[in-house]
């Protein structure tokens, strides 16, 4: 699961990114960043690691 948002949270930057230097998605693009980031710091606070 950890795998998973690791991977939407790249993917999502990489739109960001790329709306950032072509100007398109406008303010969904941005909303998106501000998803990904913020399941990145709950994901970050809550301390779960992936189990092997």
């Amino acid at each position: 699961m950890a795998n998973l948002l690791w991977t939407i949270v790249g993917v999502i930057l990489v739109l960001w990114l790329a709306g950032f230097l072509l100007h398109f998605g406008g303010g969904l693009i941005h909303l998106l960043l501000v998803v990904a980031l913020v399941i990145l710091v709950i994901n970050l606070l809550t301390g779960r690691g992936t189990r092997v």
